[in-house]
Formats: C-alpha cells, structure tokens, sequence
C-alpha cells in the first residue's frame, strides 16, 4: 500500500501533535502504511507531555508532495493552515473538529468531523467502533490532548464525550490523577519569559478568511495576564511586522488565563477591522484592548462572532 502521512495543522499545539501520533496508530492497525509528521516544532506545553510519556516527537517536514502523494488530515481542514503544497497532494481521510472552510478535494474521500473539544475524543470513539485496542502510552497521550484542548475540561467546547472519553483513557494509561498531572501540564506551557514576541504571536496562531479579510488569530496561555502585559509594546510591534510581511488584515491575541478562565484581547489593524472587533464582543476597545470574561476558545468563543461580525 501507498505510504501516506498524517499530520495536524501549522504551530501544532498537543491535540495536533498527538492526533497524528494515535490516527497513524490506528491506520496502521487497519493495514495502511502511515507516517505521523509535524508541520512545526513542538511547544512547550507538548514537549512536557511527550518527555512524560516517553514519546518520540514527529519529524517536523514543510513540505509533503516531494515525500508522497496522499495524505490525511488531523486536527484540521483549511488549506491556509495545512501544508505549504496541501494543493499538490490528494487528502485521503479528514478527522478533525473545527469548522469546514474553503476545503474540497477532486475525488471521494474519508472525512470525520464531530462538534467535540477534542480531535483525540473523535479517535477515541474511532478505536472503539473499529474495536483497535489503544495502547497504554497513546491512551495517556490522547488525555493529555484532551486535556488541552478543553483546559481541563472547563472550555465550552468541552462535551460529555470529552468526559467520558478522557476518563476511560486515564484507566487505559493508568493514571489515578489526570487532574493533578493535568494542571501541571497546562502550568508547563505558561513560562513565556525565555520566548520573545515575535514566537509568543507565532506561537499558537492560525490564520482565517473570513470574507476577504485575512484574519490572523493567536493564543497564549498564562497563569498572569499581567506579567504578559508588561510586554505589549513588544507584542504590538510583533503584531505589526508580522501583519505587514504576510498581508494580514487584523491579528488578534487572545491572552487566557487557565486558572480563571478569563482572556485579554489585543487586536491589531485598522479602525474599520478593530470596529469589527468591537462589534462581534459587543465591548468597546480601549488602546485596541478588551476584557473577556469567561472566554477561553478560540473555536467557539472567538470565531464564530468574528465570522459573523463580518459578514
């Protein structure tokens, strides 16, 4: 059989990552020769999840079609946050949970898409309906995915699934306290100070066309909005360089705190994009800055009212 590669979008945090580790697992049970490859370094935060499991880190590669010719998709679907070629090769299977956008191949395909907090939530199922047995090592790495994507399982993204999933995994790991490693987990990727601007915007990014405008959105998470603001001059400028090389007509960073589950938004562009801003949180942007309470979810919380702010 064709060898393929399965990996997550660009920047992978721990859900992309681990979601190309488990969905080549599980392919190569179902007799598929698959690769699991990384579109980016790991950040800190999957560093610590793949050092506590042992796990190898995926070859990071930046382009696919020189290496082969299909591929499948975790994670997500949108070209502009797929590989640079994405165009060159044929997307063969599709397990993601975010929106669909801008996304269509030539040919019939396998695509999975569930409303879930978590791509690793959808695999979980996928292993039980396919009856593959999920190892030890995967079954801690999917937690640990699910517990990021879901902040512990307080995002509103978060579904009974994710629950029920996250908890059948940690017996399969046989952790007795995801909770507590949980937090620990989400702790080691809020150390920002040894990073400059430059990486904290590029850090957890992803790019959006959201009718002809090109949206960038970033996240960082911290345990001090505060502190991370002691850097916004440097965060602006950032912001701005990055705006200008790449053609984007508004970046937004989101700053979340994981313990509150509150964010700080900073939103770069012009008047016209920042009303736009303004409009979809129905707040006012004071120095192009605004308190979210209890917004945490770049997918659900952010956008959404974005999109259809404007539309």
């Amino acid at each position: 059989m064709v060898k393929q590669l399965i990996f997550g979008h660009q920047n992978p945090d721990t859900d992309a990552i681990v979601a190309a580790i488990s969905y080549s697992y599980f392919q190569n049970q179902l007799g598929y020769d698959t690769e699991a490859v990384a579109l980016g370094e790991p950040n800190d935060e999957t560093k610590y999840v793949l050092a506590h499991f042992d796990q190898k880190a995926p070859r990071v590669v930046s382009k696919v079609s020189s290496e082969v010719d299909q591929v499948m998709l975790v994670d997500h679907n949108e070209p502009q946050q797929s590989a640079v070629d994405i165009a060159d090769v044929k997307v063969t299977h599709v397990v993601d949970h975010h929106r669909i956008d801008d996304f269509n191949t030539t040919d019939p395909l396998y695509y999975r898409a569930e409303p879930m907090g978590c791509t690793s939530t959808i695999l979980w199922k996928m292993y039980a309906e396919q009856k593959v047995k999920i190892p030890a090592k995967i079954a801690g790495l999917m937690v640990s995915a699910i517990i990021s994507d879901t902040l512990l399982l307080k995002s509103p993204t978060t579904m009974p699934d994710d629950k029920k999933a996250i908890e059948d995994l940690a017996k399969l790991a046989g952790m007795d306290d995801y909770e507590h490693y949980g937090l620990e987990m989400l702790k080691a990727g809020t150390d920002l100070s040894k990073k400059s601007a430059e990486e904290l915007v590029d850090l957890d990014a992803k790019s959006f066309d959201m009718n002809g405008h090109q949206v960038r959105v970033a996240q960082v998470n911290t345990v001090d909005i505060k502190d991370v603001l002691t850097r916004e001059a440097e965060l602006r400028q950032a912001m701005t360089t990055e705006s200008m090389n790449k053609g984007y007509d508004l970046f937004i960073l989101l700053i979340t705190n994981i313990l509150n589950s509150d964010s700080e938004l900073l939103a770069i562009g012009d008047e016209t994009n920042k009303a736009v801003v303004a409009k979809a949180f129905k707040t006012q942007l004071q120095d192009d800055k605004a308190s979210l309470p209890g917004v945490v979810s770049r997918k659900k919380q952010v956008v959404p009212p974005l999109t259809e702010a404007f539309n």
